[in-house]
């Protein structure tokens, strides 16, 4: 017995190769399968109005923005709500809530029995398929700081539970104040956090009260995509455009050809480009990659009716950009005028202040 425990147990490559696995689950199709995952975004931007929809939508096994879903019993913990206030937002976002959506206010905190109260649930409800718990910090215990240790032990026992069961189990968790380019890199807490879970998600607005956010998802079992919604009347978040539909060159050739809708010709550094197709940083368009990225796409741009080339000019980058139809190909000089860049507010720090803290 002693043996056994000092022994490693393995599975050789062809076994490996040849086993028959069981195709990964997913409850909401490309974007949450079975497992831990985490939803961050700043205070008041929409999280808690975004995981009540996902908790009612997926229990009534409705499409979440066109993605199909595994219809199934739902758990939300709405932790920092009261039943008043969770009653008003349903009635505000549906006029049907079915009986398989449950919902709780109160709840142990982690190693202080929250584990065995969702293990009782999933036990009482063997159809369940997706629990929120909102917020990660509510279920924390606020007397022990937040290491690497501590994080990563809190999230794996949350982990242990979803993979046991065969659920979905969503964090909702904030984002810090600071600025990041990488913006999963601003979600609260050690590295441990993002490590642990199998998908991070987060929703950024694009200007604080705007309605308009972009919701950043990435995983181990997932296509990077972004996803820019905007909040309707009613509250719900609504997909206005996901970047694994855009053409080939991704978002930059979006604004990029937004750009030149009203121009004929841009020429400038990266950094007036920078500031003026993303002005808020929350498309992660640096000055420093934008060069790169114009010089990768000139095929992609080419088709969308934009002549583009990197050059330097008195120890300056310049990016030139031509909408097709305004080039001089007779020879004649007829060519529209250059429209030059506007001055950058500040061209040594893109999305400074206030608004590049939104990014």
């Amino acid at each position: 017995m002693e043996n056994n425990r000092k022994t490693l147990k393995t599975i050789d490559g062809r076994t490996q190769m040849e086993a028959e696995l069981k195709p990964l689950d997913f409850v909401v199709d490309s974007l949450l399968a079975t497992g831990l995952h985490i939803l961050a975004g700043s205070p008041k931007v929409g999280k808690s109005w975004l995981a009540l929809w996902l908790a009612v939508t997926v229990a009534k096994g409705e499409s979440v923005w066109g993605m199909a879903t595994k219809r199934g019993t739902t758990l939300y913990l709405c932790l920092e709500d009261s039943t008043l206030r969770i009653q008003n937002r349903l009635e505000e976002i549906t006029d049907d809530v079915p009986d398989n959506a449950h919902f709780c206010t109160e709840a142990f905190i982690l190693g202080e029995g929250l584990e065995q109260q969702l293990e009782a649930f999933l036990t009482e409800h063997p159809d369940t398929v997706l629990v929120i718990i909102d917020t990660l910090q509510m279920i924390r215990d606020a007397r022990r700081d937040m290491t690497y240790a501590n994080d990563y032990r809190d999230l794996t026992s949350l982990k242990r539970i979803a993979d046991a069961h065969g659920i979905a189990l969503l964090l909702i968790h904030h984002l810090r104040k600071e600025y990041a380019e990488d913006v999963f890199s601003r979600i609260s807490g050690t590295t441990a956090i993002s490590g642990a879970v199998d998908t991070s998600l987060t929703l950024v607005e694009q200007e604080r009260g705007s309605g308009e956010a972009t919701l950043y998802c990435i995983g181990r079992d997932i296509e990077y995509c972004e996803l820019e919604l905007a909040r309707n009347a009613d509250n719900v978040w609504e997909l206005t455009s996901d970047s694994r539909t855009l053409p080939k060159g991704g978002r930059l050739i979006l604004l990029l050809s937004a750009l030149m809708k009203d121009r004929a010709e841009f020429i400038g550094t990266p950094t007036e480009l920078a500031e003026l197709i993303d002005p808020a940083g929350m498309n992660q368009i640096s000055p420093r990659k934008i060069s790169g990225e114009v010089s990768k796409n000139l095929g992609a741009l080419r088709e969308n009716g934009i002549e583009a080339s990197v050059r330097r000019s008195n120890g300056r980058r310049l990016i030139e950009l031509r909408r097709a139809d305004s080039v001089d190909t007779s020879g004649g000089g007829n060519s529209v005028p250059i429209v030059p860049a506007k001055p950058a507010a500040d061209a040594g720090t893109p999305g400074s202040g206030e608004n590049a803290l939104r990014a």
